[in-house]
């Protein structure tokens, strides 16, 4: 009813109603997006399988090490094959907690924007 107002009040009621079309629109795709990666985390959750670790060797050529229930085996992963190195034994399985970084982005990014070079060889006194 108020899209067929004509002049200015006309053009800012369309404005409006666009507007608020859009951000409706946006806010259905920002939940759906979510519910599905929430749907598909559920399914490929695995309890008994896990990814340690990941080196690429080349194009499409990786050694994984992975955790099948309680067996460590390393696989050489390429293109069409997956192949089983060897099988580490529990022992010689070194967990090594994630790394996390005690400087924020904005002070790296003020860092790198101010030219200072923050992995520096110089040995601090």
């Amino acid at each position: 009813m108020f899209l067929l107002l004509t002049g200015k009040a006309g053009s800012y009621a369309q404005f409006i109603a666009v507007l608020l079309i859009f951000v409706i629109v946006l806010a259905v795709t920002a939940y759906s997006t979510k519910w599905i990666a929430g749907y598909q985390k559920k399914q490929g959750m695995c309890a008994n399988m896990e990814l340690l670790e990941a080196i690429r060797l080349g194009n499409n050529k990786y050694i994984q090490v992975v955790r099948l229930g309680e067996k460590f085996l390393a696989l050489a992963v390429c293109k069409d094959t997956v192949t089983v190195l060897c099988e580490i034994p529990r022992e010689e399985w070194k967990d090594i907690p994630p790394q996390t970084f005690s400087e924020s982005f904005k002070g790296i990014l003020e860092k790198v924007s101010s030219g200072q070079n923050h992995a520096s060889k110089e040995p601090k006194e």
